[in-house]
């Protein structure tokens, strides 16, 4: 949701850094990697009891992660690969920042050895919306939106964080949040998935014998060519 409102304009806050950062010389890949970094040592923090200084990485972990699309935008060097490392870098990312929570709850004596396991099913749950747009793009259906995507995890967490007493309820709030936006994106793309689409089928059909049978000049000179040599063949063996 916030990051089909506000990503436009973010990035045209950071246009002008990310042309600093080209002339720089940096690439857009050691962003993400600087970022990812930045994910690690949030996670330790996190996990080590240091919630509020885990919240500050956290938000400066945002910092690289739209930083990195302002240079590749700014150079000029927007590609399959850097768009596919950033990827796995928002997954990896997520898998840490979760997995410092998880390592935090464990370490809670008084508080219920079962609670780990909400961190757990918070990234799990997390991650269905994420695979669902990913298969649909791969259908070349659109599948964004819904009631929380990764901007709306990432407060929610951060305030988790930051009032503590409230960690163990953001983390069932993400879950049943997840599971929704989930349920909202199947359904959606369920739907355009479903319908017929005959006629797209049968042009594309259609194309594909128009280029079978058509025939290029050259070709036709070439057949013409050999159908005149095996006439001469033919006439000289009769003449003999």
């Amino acid at each position: 949701m916030l990051d089909g409102r506000f990503r436009g304009q973010i990035e045209t806050w950071f246009r002008p850094l990310g042309h600093s950062v080209k002339r720089a010389g940096i690439p857009a890949d050691a962003i993400t990697a600087v970022g990812l970094a930045m994910s690690v040592a949030c996670a330790v923090a996190i996990g080590s009891g240091a919630l509020r200084l885990g919240v500050l990485l956290l938000v400066l972990t945002g910092i690289p992660d739209t930083l990195d699309g302002a240079v590749a935008k700014a150079s000029g060097t927007s590609s399959q690969r850097g768009a596919f490392f950033d990827s796995v870098a928002d997954r990896v990312t997520d898998a840490l920042l979760f997995g410092g929570v998880a390592w935090y709850l464990a370490s809670l004596v008084d508080r219920s050895r079962y609670l780990p396991v909400l961190a757990f099913a918070a990234f799990a749950t997390a991650n269905l919306p994420s695979y669902i747009r990913a298969k649909a793009d791969a259908l070349s259906i659109e599948a964004k939106g819904g009631l929380v995507e990764r901007a709306e995890r990432f407060v929610i967490l951060g305030l988790g964080l930051l009032f503590d007493q409230f960690l163990v309820a953001a983390l069932v709030m993400l879950v049943v949040l997840n599971l929704a936006t989930a349920v909202q994106r199947f359904a959606k793309v369920w739907t355009v998935a479903s319908k017929p689409q005959p006629i797209v089928r049968q042009v594309a059909t259609n194309r594909r014998r128009a280029r079978s049978t058509t025939k290029s000049p050259a070709a036709e000179r070439w057949q013409a060519r050999r159908a005149e040599m095996r006439e001469r063949s033919r006439s000289r063996r009769g003449d003999f």
